[in-house]
């Protein structure tokens, strides 16, 4: 599962994601996977061409395939559902309303800080 998160990190920096981090949530009762990886960036295109950059990237580097993938038509907040690992990928202003990290405010984060 950490070469997952790594690659996945990885692929996100590539397409220059901003305020990545990833939060462990197998302490949790009725979560829904053991880690959420969250990013943003300013467009919808962005956010596609990182949705696209981490399918893409996991599958030749791991072999791993993504189980599902919601909100690729709008592209203002894609979810990729890796079973283990489901990552979040927000146009700004939609991580910022959502403020999904709150939901898990007491599981442990890794915060990734990107060079640009």
């Amino acid at each position: 599962m950490d070469k997952l998160i790594e690659t996945i990190v990885e692929a996100i920096e590539e397409k220059k994601g901003r305020n990545i981090v990833s939060l462990d949530l197998r302490g949790f009762d009725g979560a829904i996977s053991s880690h959420f990886v969250v990013c943003n960036a300013d467009s919808t295109t962005q956010v596609a061409a990182i949705a696209a950059g981490i399918e893409e990237r996991v599958l030749e580097r791991l072999g791993e395939k993504v189980w599902r993938i919601e909100g690729q038509q709008n592209a203002v907040w894609i979810a990729m559902d890796y079973v283990d690992v489901v990552v979040h990928i927000f146009q700004t202003e939609l991580r910022d309303f959502y403020r999904l990290e709150e939901l898990w405010a007491d599981a442990p984060a890794k915060h990734y800080e990107y060079e640009a």
